[in-house]
């Protein structure tokens, strides 16, 4: 059941109380509302992936003989679920362990079909009634991806903006249909985020950079004709790939400018840039023009690896700018990362609460002070402020919001979900 359903006793509650009173007033002494900044982290929705429970391999029942991986997940931890029924397992003890209002989100490789084979372009909000039941029980919202990689017509890498019409109107059938299922949950469940990202791309060298996103540029507009209630359309770029390190067709000005020109949503994942590139610093530029964005949260290391969100530089960057510009109601929080080399659910919990935490440092942040300080030139002043932020009892304030929300509190959870490895996930072959 869902953490709300009974809220635990912490084994050290009262001291838990106690170290929040302190900090509280410490941070009170620099103007910050402690309290308000809790429940402001607690209340913003962060979208969780459900394809960290299976290493993205996906649901869909193949025509056989026919194996289609998902996108490349490193490791063989044992554990990795294999059903929808083992997905929301899974993801109910990880939600017990994390703090805040949550909300799913779903691949279409994740329909479940029984035993027929449905291609991705005749893909029913009927084949998702299953995550549909269960989302509404607990009370999340429901967000989408179709899937464009992990099938026979996306082997060449190409996909909204293959040189085929008839390859290229095939996935343009699948977008469509996947917006229609992100209709069906929001009809029931509230607005969906429908986010595309595409592998579209080449290895080496390529002469012509024009014609494919001339074409990729036909197929969104195709894709995306009509609004459709309740759908929150976004485009998601990438710097490069496996297989296309040369030349990614949904560049990031490409999807800038496309988001800018047709009203949609313009995605932004930390791994998805060089690796000194700050998608923090993107806020500030993009949010003057574009009045929503997604952000999928995740962790590259050299390259865009997904590894599993820490409370980074990173993290705490982009958090700090949404908090300082006034957006953090303006931002799609979502997550993006898998790793099959740990156990699965930790990797959830970890990475979710670190987006958290980040949440809340940056909520906890003097943010008038330093805005004071650096707008009268008084520099000595701004950075002794943002050192004293560092010194701050944070944790005991981020101890607190966990105590308020349920969970256990520190490393606390481990215990758990050791328990659930034991019982659950050593169990499965």
């Amino acid at each position: 059941m869902p953490k709300s359903a009974s809220r635990r006793t912490q084994p050290n509650e009262r001291s838990i109380e106690q170290a929040y009173a302190l900090a509280k007033e410490q941070y009170a002494a620099l103007g910050v509302k402690s309290d308000i900044a809790v429940r402001l982290c607690l209340e913003t929705a962060i979208s969780v992936h459900c394809w960290q429970a299976d290493d993205v391999a996906g649901l869909e029942t193949k025509p056989e003989g026919l194996s289609l991986g998902g996108i490349q997940a490193t490791g063989n931890y044992p554990g990795a679920a294999r059903t929808g029924d083992e997905i929301r397992q899974d993801f109910d003890a990880a939600a017990a362990l994390i703090p805040g209002k949550l909300r799913f989100n779903l691949h279409a490789s994740y329909a479940e079909t029984g035993n027929q084979v449905v291609d991705r372009d005749a893909i029913q909000p009927k084949h998702f009634t299953g995550w549909l039941q269960w989302a509404r029980e607990r009370g999340y919202g429901l967000d989408f991806n179709p899937t464009f990689f992990a099938h026979p017509l996306a082997e060449s890498g190409i996909t909204l903006a293959h040189q085929d019409a008839a390859i290229r109107e095939f996935w343009v059938e699948h977008g469509r249909a996947c917006r229609r299922i992100a209709r069906s949950f929001a009809k029931d469940l509230g607005p969906s985020v429908c986010n595309i990202w595409i592998p579209d791309g080449m290895k080496d060298s390529t002469v012509d950079r024009w014609s494919p996103r001339e074409r990729l540029v036909e197929s969104l507009d195709a894709v995306l004709d009509g609004r459709m209630t309740g759908v929150i359309d976004a485009v998601e770029s990438k710097l490069f790939g496996i297989g296309c390190e040369d030349y990614t067709v949904g560049s990031h000005e490409f999807y800038l400018l496309y988001a800018l020109s047709r009203g949609v949503v313009l995605c932004y994942d930390l791994g998805h840039f060089h690796p000194t590139e700050s998608v923090a610093d993107k806020l500030s530029s993009t949010m003057q023009f574009i009045d929503h964005i997604l952000v999928h949260v995740s962790r590259g290391i050299r390259w865009d690896s997904d590894h599993v969100a820490l409370f980074n530089d990173d993290v705490r960057a982009l958090c700090q700018e949404a908090v300082r510009g006034k957006v953090i109601n303006r931002i799609y929080w979502s997550l993006d990362f898998f790793d099959a080399g740990i156990n699965r659910l930790g990797a959830w919990v970890v990475g979710t609460r670190a987006l958290r935490k980040g949440l809340l440092y940056a909520l906890l942040e003097p943010t008038p002070l330093l805005a004071a300080a650096e707008a009268e030139g008084r520099g000595a002043d701004k950075l002794a402020l943002l050192e004293r932020c560092r010194e701050l009892p944070f944790g005991a304030v981020w101890d607190y919001a966990c105590l308020k929300a349920g969970v256990p509190v520190g490393v606390g959870w481990l215990p758990e979900m050791q328990a659930y490895e034991k019982q659950v996930l050593a169990k499965r072959a």
